[in-house]
């Protein structure tokens, strides 16, 4: 028994330290913690908000990478943080009313469709560079703009994987243009998201603590130590590991149901 213990305790590190590892590099990192955490045992909705939980400590660092551009970004641009904190909270009630089954039957579709905004990411950037300014002292851009990220908000509460990779989009058709700047934003934004839906979590006692323990420490070692790995890996080549995860674990989610 105790060698599973220690085996589920290590499995459990390994993910989150390349969630955190991926999440530094190029994004995407749930699809790699999520999946892991359900094959260890935790029913759909606990791995979930675990993961929620366990792998933010690790994007905090994310965020700090780009203070400088964040100081740089429109003031306006700021009230996103609001629709994002209400989406993320409202996301994460939804959750907890989801009948576990019917999370269940969700879990395939939400990871497949997380992995193809994956494969989309870098063609989506390319357009980005591309975009056009837009007036952003307009009163319906604003209101668009909160009303789109409300959404993003209400999906990332809810499962989490990809809305790095919508919100990039959604700043692009917004008018951001830098894309380091919109990469701040966005890690702050998504900060928020999951922050506030992780203090649900934890006050709803959604999460498996042992595995957040174990899963934060290595979240925040991966985040950090990413640099190095990425250069013998490449950034690529992460990217082809995190696709194929992704691909595999919903398959294999489709044929278990």
């Amino acid at each position: 028994m105790a060698d599973f213990h220690i085996v589920h305790a290590a499995a459990a590190f390994a993910c989150a330290f390349a969630a955190g590892m991926i999440n530094s590099v190029a994004g995407g990192g749930t699809l790699v913690s999520f999946p892991t955490l359900i094959w260890l045992g935790l029913s759909s909705v606990t791995a979930n908000a675990t993961s929620t939980v366990a792998i933010w400590p690790g994007s905090v660092g994310g965020m700090w990478g780009y203070r400088r551009e964040l100081r740089t970004v429109n003031p306006r641009m700021l009230y996103l943080i609001a629709p994002s904190l209400v989406g993320g909270i409202a996301g994460a009630l939804l959750l907890r009313l989801t009948p576990s089954k019917l999370f269940d039957q969700l879990v395939p579709f939400l990871i497949l469709f997380a992995t193809i905004l994956f494969v989309l990411q870098e063609p989506i950037q390319r357009k980005l560079k591309e975009a056009k300014l837009v007036d952003h002292s307009s009163p319906k851009w604003l209101a668009g703009a909160m009303l789109f990220q409300l959404g993003v908000a209400l999906y990332g509460g809810y499962f989490g994987a990809g809305i790095g990779i919508l919100m990039l989009a959604a700043l692009g058709i917004l008018g951001l243009t830098d894309i380091h700047q919109m990469n701040g934003l966005k890690n702050l934004l998504g900060l928020s998201i999951n922050g506030v839906a992780a203090l649900y979590f934890i006050w709803a006692g959604m999460v498996y603590w042992p595995d957040v323990a174990v899963m934060a420490v290595g979240a925040v070692a991966g985040g950090y130590g990413s640099a190095g790995i990425a250069r013998r890996i490449g950034r690529t080549r992460v990217r082809q590991v995190v696709i194929a995860v992704g691909f595999g674990m919903a398959l294999s989610l489709f044929l278990k149901q």
